[in-house]
């Protein structure tokens, strides 16, 4: 088996029930938990409709330029699996249209993330369907490897293994590692529910931030407070 140019069968796969859990909780929230140390980059934006990204990450690495490795993807994912593609952020060339979206739709893909760029954008944007990438361009892609699918991969840092849980939303990308899924849920959510109590306690007028603020200032040598 050629390093650089394979294809390895996924070990492990966050369940179902976990990402529909996921679903419901802002990406903002789940990200401040893990510290704020995980990302998928500024340029990786949603170009869709409407809509959140989650599911199980199926990791595809290419040459930059080329897709013949998402096309294998293609054949080989299922139903609520994300397809992450790492063509090292390159927009020369758009990797995924219309027409390989509709077939990752048809078979039961929760979404497509893509490190480089696309095309028909008109579509996507016309779409539930979840894009997310880092550019735009008419021109096509080659189709002669080589890549590998079922890799680790690294998107600006944040590194996603084979069946992570992949979330994205109007504000970006998060993957969760799968061996840490629940105790992230968990304190998403409670993150998730402190937020709901201080945006009522806004707009009931009962919310007092000079005190928290001051002591900060005063925490930090901040002089006239």
């Amino acid at each position: 088996m050629t390093l650089g140019f394979r294809v390895l069968e996924r070990q492990q796969r966050v369940g179902t029930a976990m990402i529909e859990k996921f679903r419901e909780l802002p990406v903002a929230n789940v990200s401040d938990v893990m510290s704020r140390m995980t990302a998928g980059g500024a340029a990786l934006r949603p170009l869709h409709a409407s809509g959140v990204l989650a599911g199980a990450a199926f990791t595809v690495k290419t040459r930059p330029g080329d897709n013949l490795m998402i096309h294998k993807a293609l054949l080989m994912a299922g139903p609520g699996d994300v397809i992450v593609v790492d063509a090292g952020g390159d927009l020369t060339n758009a990797l995924v249209g219309e027409l390989m979206l509709s077939h990752a739709r048809a078979i039961g893909v929760t979404g497509v993330v893509i490190n480089g760029a696309v095309r028909d954008y008109g579509w996507i944007k016309t779409n539930t369907f979840p894009v997310f990438a880092a550019g735009i361009t008419h021109r096509g892609p080659y189709k002669d490897g080589p890549g590998e699918i079922n890799v680790p991969i690294s998107l600006s840092g944040m590194i996603i293994e084979p069946g992570d849980l992949m979330l994205g939303d109007e504000d970006g990308l998060v993957c969760v590692p799968f061996d840490q899924v629940e105790d992230v849920y968990a304190k998403a959510k409670a993150k998730n529910e402190a937020e709901a109590k201080t945006l009522t306690n806004t707009f009931a007028g009962k919310l007092d931030p000079k005190l928290w603020v001051d002591e900060s200032l005063k925490k930090l040598g901040c002089g006239g407070v």
